[in-house]
């Protein structure tokens, strides 16, 4: 495909060591050119290869940087196309000038997301591995980049493939069955097309078991840390971030607001929130908190309902049980360092079959028992198989869920020996729908929609 050449910052803005502008598009290195001196041209130089020198302004002559620049010449590039990346001095002022050297002579500025866009575009990534790159860039731990990199590397998409060239054999079988039905024999037929069929949509089946956990390792597990006031809930987040996150005083309803912050517990990434204690108040400012509180308890995926073991439960206690009672809740004991006055036995009867955590905030014993309990509610081990191939975009969930509803539907008129060319419709469906999450079969405006959600300069 023919394009224009564009151009980024592809480094985060503001100070620091190195930048690094992207230029992008059949003029990159003779726009570029244009504005460098070293000891090459870089239109003689060879493809991969990283040369030193500096940018000046050709209206003026002024030098406006020291610099490095890479030339990496189409097709063995990200894009595809003629790539140059000009690495200068990390500031401000720095970078601003560059790209505007950049764009006054030729380039224009690139749109979010738009260099991987052409790489896609171009043939080099398809559609699922494009949308892999925003989550390795927005991994917060090992396992989610783990996953992200696998889908980058093209994993999920050879699985599509694999799966859609058995439809096409299905759909292949069929078309000779109605071309030549003097040569079909009907068992046969029908044998060929269930077998195939049901291979697909198992596979299928198997990928969405995996969409829960690969939701949570991709968006991160939404934890609201909730109890009435002064129950130790703002000494969990600091225990669990392994930092003073959290005002922690004697005094109750400290935490007036919702205060959150990211953590890896046992390679699962927690959005942590810890709220205002929930009681009933006259203090107009807390009680604003309270009411935040509520609202995140009915959002969050999982509940850590904190009590106090030295004190008897309260009325309070009891209304934050019977708000809580239908979500994924465990229940944290805390204050396990001073003498018992909570009767264990009725929080257990509020709970049945609930994880139970003995903590002391102030001593650090339980924590660890408390990141296992986490990871065993959301996972139960099966996050450590490195093959497992786990599937956590929103959009391939939706494509999946339908393509395997066309299996069944596929399947039920096997079963009921409707004529082949209805059992072709149904499999054609499922085909496309695969189809579209690697990007065989998408329209142009959520090409677009996708590609908006990347940073710029990616």
């Amino acid at each position: 495909m023919e394009f224009d050449t564009i151009a980024a910052v592809s480094t985060p803005m503001g100070e620091g060591g190195i930048a690094v502008i992207r230029v992008s598009g059949p003029e990159s290195i003779e726009i570029v050119d244009k504005i460098f001196k070293g000891k090459q041209r870089l239109s003689t130089v060879d493809s991969h290869t990283i040369h030193y020198g500096h940018l000046f302004d050709p209206r003026t002559g002024e030098r406006v940087e020291e610099v490095l620049v890479s030339v990496m010449r189409a097709p063995r590039t990200f894009t595809r196309e003629d790539v140059v990346e000009v690495n200068c001095h990390g500031g401000i002022v720095s970078v601003e000038r560059v790209l505007g050297l950049i764009l006054d002579n030729g380039a224009r500025l690139a749109e979010p997301g738009e260099f991987t866009k052409r790489a896609f575009l171009n043939g080099r990534i398809d559609l699922s591995q494009a949308e892999a790159v925003i989550d390795l860039i927005r991994a917060k731990t090992d396992k989610a980049m783990k996953v992200a990199l696998h889908q980058v590397e093209g994993r999920l998409s050879r699985l599509i493939r694999r799966l859609r060239q058995n439809l096409i054999e299905a759909m292949a079988h069929i078309e000779v069955t109605l071309d030549y039905p003097e040569h079909d024999v009907e068992e046969f037929t029908q044998n060929f097309l269930r077998e195939k069929c049901l291979e697909v949509k198992e596979e299928i089946k198997r990928l969405l078991q995996t969409a829960k956990q690969g939701k949570i390792l991709r968006e991160g597990l939404s934890t609201a840390i909730v109890g009435r006031p002064n129950v130790g809930k703002s000494s969990l987040l600091n225990s669990l971030v392994q930092e003073e996150k959290a005002i922690v005083t004697d005094v109750a309803g400290t935490t007036r607001d919702v205060i959150e912050e990211y953590v890896n517990v046992r390679g699962v990434p927690l959005r942590l929130i810890d709220t205002a204690g929930i009681r009933e108040t006259e203090d107009v400012v807390e009680k604003i908190g309270v009411e935040k509180s509520r609202q995140l308890l009915k959002q969050a995926d999982l509940i850590l309902l904190v009590v106090n073991y030295n004190e008897p439960l309260t009325a309070d206690d009891y209304a934050i049980f019977e708000a809580a009672k239908d979500f994924q809740v465990i229940v944290i004991v805390n204050k396990t360092d001073l003498p018992q006055r909570i009767d264990l036995e009725e929080v257990k009867r509020h709970f049945p079959g609930r994880p139970l955590i003995m903590t002391s905030a102030k001593t650090e014993t339980g924590i660890e028992e408390l990141e296992q309990a986490i990871a065993d509610t959301f996972f139960s081990g099966r996050v450590q198989q490195d093959d497992l191939t786990y599937v956590s975009n929103a959009r391939h969930i939706h494509l999946l869920r339908q393509a395997e509803q066309a299996m069944d539907d596929a399947l039920a008129a096997i079963e009921q020996s409707m004529p082949v060319d209805m059992v072709q419709i149904d499999i054609r469906k499922a085909w496309e729908l695969l189809g579209e999450v690697i990007g065989e079969s998408v329209g142009e405006e959520l090409i677009d929609q996708i590609f908006s959600q990347f940073c710029l300069g990616k």
